[in-house]
């Protein structure tokens, strides 16, 4: 950072997980000030080099960046250090008299350093006015009236910004470690910002997202029909109030009824889990049900086996590596799907949900964390209080990808085999592996598990455990905390 200025009295918007010009409170609160504001971006260590991340996050952000860069005067002051180091800085080169920022669900690590950067600006005499981010509330530890709040958040007034009533004070930070890479145009990755955000909402009610029920348990099809919004949602490049509003426009269109009500419970599930995480955040570590934090799962060294394989897409289940393979590069996939993922892992390979948690977290696009530590513990079963859902894949791939296309594109090792053979490769006879040249083991792996012997034992133990007494006790404490 550059040492020659003289002291001179500004204000800090601090960005996080909102990546936008529009709809932003905070924004709007510097705004209404005459002082010159900062608008700070800080790619900060504890996060870069955090296992929930990669570098499809960071080329995310970076993207909606620039995107917000040329709507803008100035440019963000972007840092590449820890927050408090930052922070720190600008002190001992401005008069800091306010900063604002959204309120951010993050992960322990976050939260750590907020409390360390409210310590510094109370000492100071800063006043950190943090706005609420959708309808997530802080310090909420019951439900009640919680939907009504919901709806009032979301049918209020979008903020509207006067960015170009800003005068915006730049601050050069030496950003010369952060890779060049995340510069780098992937085409296989939805491309962050915020206009893009709202092109791709836009296309979705111009004619795609008419068939949004009808294929959104589909693996292929899903990734047209279904409003691909979930990454701009995670970061930021639109809030969930504008979708939602944009979505009641349309609530009377003809013949998209039932798709507009599945994707009106879909937002409203999005800030639900965002707030189970919000109130419970030691979820990121443990079960949210204490009554299960006993339960053995397998840690044996074939387990570390069984667990690499999942992540590289080579269990031997084609929909399994299918799906994990399209994950690593496209960033995306539907929500059936993942939970198959997790169901896969915790269920069929009865490992702990923790040792999966953090790589899905780095190949999903849109990791929300609270959105995905819900979900998967969730998923896991167990909470206590959600209905046991042990997937097949085997199933899945003939009810969602009945023609193969989906296993096809990402298997292509398995592409000539008939649907009969495609969705189960080990009932191949040596003569049929010779046939279509698949030999398993060889050009595809052999199955990891047998799941029908999985399912009747995870099946077994997981309703076992859930009539225990202390199970039961953690389930009613959670459904009196979570749920209405």
């Amino acid at each position: 950072m550059q040492q020659d200025r003289k002291r001179r009295k500004v204000n800090i918007v601090w960005f996080k997980r909102d990546l936008r010009l529009n709809d932003h409170e905070p924004l709007a609160l510097a705004e209404r000030d005459e002082l010159p504001v900062i608008l700070l971006y800080v790619f900060e260590p504890i996060m870069l080099n955090d296992k929930h991340y990669s570098d499809r996050h960071w080329r995310f952000v970076s993207e909606s960046l620039l995107n917000m860069n040329s709507r803008l005067s100035s440019k963000i002051s972007v840092a590449h250090e820890n927050a408090l180091v930052v922070f720190e800085a600008l002190l001992r080169q401005y008069e800091i008299n306010a900063v604002y920022s959204h309120q951010e669900t993050g992960l322990a690590n976050t939260y750590t350093r907020d409390k360390s950067i409210a310590t510094l600006l109370k000492t100071k005499g800063i006043a950190w006015h943090e706005t609420q981010t959708n309808a997530v509330v802080r310090a909420c530890n019951d439900r009640r009236d919680w939907d009504a709040l919901w709806r009032k958040v979301m049918r209020k007034s979008l903020v509207q910004n006067s960015v170009e009533r800003l005068i915006i004070e730049t601050v050069k930070f030496d950003t010369t470690g952060l890779p060049k890479r995340w510069l780098e145009r992937d085409s296989n990755m939805q491309q962050g910002g915020e206009t893009l955000a709202q092109w791709v909402l836009g296309d979705f009610f111009d004619a795609r997202g008419k068939d949004y029920q009808s294929f959104i348990s589909k693996p292929l099809s899903s990734q047209i029909s279904c409003s691909r919004m979930s990454a701009y949602l995670a970061w930021g490049n639109i809030s969930l109030r504008q979708m939602y509003q944009q979505l009641l426009e349309h609530w009377n269109r003809p013949g998209w009824r039932r798709s507009l009500v599945a994707l009106s419970s879909r937002l409203h599930w999005h800030c639900h889990f965002v707030q189970k995480f919000e109130s419970e955040s030691s979820m990121q570590f443990k079960h949210i049900n204490d009554g299960y934090q006993s339960m053995p799962y397998r840690s044996d060294a074939q387990s570390a086996r069984d667990l690499i394989a999942w992540k590289e897409g080579c269990t031997g289940y084609p929909l399994v590596d299918a799906c994990m393979r399209s994950l690593h590069e496209t960033g995306y996939l539907n929500f059936r799907m993942r939970a198959m993922l997790v169901s896969f892992l915790t269920h069929h390979l009865q490992i702990d949900w923790r040792e999966g948690v953090e790589h899905l977290a780095s190949v999903f696009l849109d990791f929300e964390p609270g959105i995905h530590y819900a979900q998967f513990q969730m998923q896991a079963g167990v909470t206590g209080i959600n209905t046991i859902r042990i997937y097949n894949p085997t199933k899945q791939a003939k009810e969602h990808d009945s023609d193969g296309s989906f296993i096809r594109a990402w298997c292509p090792e398995l592409a000539e085999l008939p649907n009969s053979l495609l969705f189960e490769p080990w009932l191949l006879t040596p003569m049929e592996e010779l046939m279509y040249g698949v030999k398993l083991g060889e050009q595809y792996p052999e199955r990891i598990v047998d799941t029908k012997n999985t399912y009747t034992e995870t099946s077994k133990r997981l309703w076992a455990w859930r009539k225990r007494p202390d199970v039961k006790r953690e389930s009613h404490r959670i459904l009196q905390r979570h749920v209405r």
